[in-house]
Parts: structure tokens; sequence; C-alpha cells
């Protein structure tokens, strides 16, 4: 013989407020840990846990009196929650329904113009090559930025700074080198005085 299935915790919740609704009467937490096990099957340890599920959701209502804490539910109450909950889903239907009603619009509105037909097929495929022949072109372009006036006049004056550079290192070079060989070697005495002063200026 198979085990009998336990309650769902939506049984139990429902169970919970069919107690309210056949007695409607005010509980306490004690009385209902007693009652809800004999009459609805649901165990005494749960109890609270449902009991403040349905407080939570605003199903039963609940108030502190001295020192202890009271629970009822009224069948009208949950007849006017339901209905407000009714009202509540029908009124998100509705935006929701509104919602997709623009959004269709303006879908059938965007494919005005794009209706696959053999001219617009035609112009894509255009575009694509005009696109394509674009890229193209940049690369030449890269490849003659050589050929700029702009660019090759920047190339001539960097190359004639180099240039005046490298003269002007190889004559304080030959000055160096003769100076040096005018003094320590004697070479030339005739020119020594001349050399000098040269140098000088």
């Amino acid at each position: 013989m198979s085990k009998k299935k336990g309650l769902s915790f939506e049984e139990k919740r429902a169970r919970m407020m069919e107690i309210f609704f056949e007695t409607k009467d005010v509980f306490q937490l004690k009385d209902l840990e007693k009652i809800a096990p004999k009459e609805k099957g649901i165990t005494s340890m749960s109890v609270k846990e449902i009991l403040q599920s349905l407080v939570d959701d605003g199903m039963v209502d609940t108030d502190r009196i001295g020192t202890s804490n009271y629970f009822w539910a009224f069948p009208s109450k949950a007849l006017h929650a339901r209905k407000r909950k009714l009202e509540e889903l029908e009124s998100q239907f509705a935006e929701s329904s509104q919602k997709k009603e623009a959004l269709q619009k303006s879908i059938e509105k965007s494919k005005i113009g794009r209706e696959d037909t053999a001219e617009r097929a035609a112009l894509l495929k255009e575009l694509a090559a005009l696109r394509q022949k674009k890229e193209q072109l940049k690369t030449e372009i890269d490849k003659y930025r050589e050929c700029d006036p702009d660019v090759v006049e920047e190339m001539r004056q960097t190359n004639q700074v180099a240039k005046e550079a490298a003269n002007r290192w190889t004559d304080l070079s030959f000055w160096c080198c003769l100076v040096h060989c005018v003094k320590s070697c004697n070479l030339f005495p005739w020119m020594s005085q001349n050399l000098l002063r040269s140098g000088k200026q």
C-alpha cells in the first residue's frame, strides 16, 4: 500500500482559510495549532508558518490585544480581496494589450519601404559593392600617401636638417684632426698661425 501523500503548501493555506470561513470566529495561534491538525490535517508545526503567509498576503487579519495576538478572516473580506486582485490583473492585461498593439503598429510602420522587392535587393547589392569599392580606394590612397605634397615637403625638410647636422659634425671632426696633427706632430709649421687663427674665427 502506497504511503499517503502530504498536503502541499497551497493546500494547507486553503484549508486554514476554511477554518476561518466555516467558523467565522477569532482565534489565537495556540487555538489554531490544536484545531488545524484535527479538522484539516495540517501539522501543528506548520500552522504558524501558514498563518503568517496568509497575514502577509492580506488574507487574514491580526491584532494584538494585551499580551495575545488574535487572527480572523471573514468571507466578505476574501471576496473583496479577490475582486481587487481581479481588477488589478484586468488592468495589467489591458495595459499589456495596449503596449502589444502599439508595438505591432510600430513594427508594421517600420516595414514600409523595406519590402523584399527586386528593386530593394538590387539597391542593397549596389550599396554593398560601393562600400567594398570605398575600402579598396582607401587602401590605394594609403599606398600612395608618400606622394602626398605635404608628406613630401615634410620629408624634404627633415632630410635638410639631417644634412646640415651631418655637415657640421664633419667640419668639426676635420678641424679637430687637423689641429691635433699640427700641434702634436708639428706638421706644416708655416700653417700653424694661420690655422689656429682660422679655427678661432
